[in-house]
């Protein structure tokens, strides 16, 4: 058992050094830019074949049986440390069976197993965010001036993608 004068001492030591290297100071919210495509790479894990997509945001893509919808991609802003981040819903549509839910949440390209897909065959992850920067006050791109529909997703077979009910926590 450590002494609790000794044990005093070397809490305010590594107090006092923490302090001086600052990486004990208060937080602060990353500004993140979003941005109207997504670079995704994806791996075969049976062939070992890598595949690269670059979709614009909403589109939803087909890899095996796997299919991918990304609903934004953000960039961290010039002046703060590199981050590109996508929030991504994966589900699985088997023949004569209802889709299932895989993935729903963030993927980050620095951390890609910070909030990986765990699948035996697949993987998935972003590799960055593409385009101009959308502004806050624009329309979202999936719409035309007119508010037609423009989006280009693919469709399914056995329905749409999972109800929101049966999503992942």
């Amino acid at each position: 058992m450590i002494n609790p004068k000794r044990r005093n001492k070397f809490l305010t030591l590594g107090l006092l050094t923490l302090s001086m290297t600052g990486t004990y100071s208060e937080g602060h919210a990353r500004e993140m830019i979003e941005y109207p495509r997504v670079k995704l790479r994806t791996l075969d894990k049976g062939t070992a074949r890598t595949q690269t997509y670059d979709a614009n945001v909403g589109d939803t893509l087909k890899f095996g049986d796997l299919y991918m919808k990304v609903q934004t991609c953000q960039k961290s802003g010039p002046l703060e440390q590199p981050e590109s981040a996508a929030f991504i819903q994966i589900w699985k549509v088997e023949a004569e069976s209802k889709p299932k839910w895989l993935f729903s949440g963030w993927m980050f390209a620095s951390s890609p197993a910070l909030s990986a897909m765990d699948h035996p065959l697949y993987d998935v992850w972003v590799v960055d965010c593409l385009g101009d920067p959308i502004n806050a006050g624009e329309q979202n791109s999936a719409t035309n001036a007119q508010g037609e529909d423009t989006d280009k997703n693919i469709s399914i077979e056995n329905g749409a993608s999972p109800d929101q009910e049966s999503a992942p926590q």
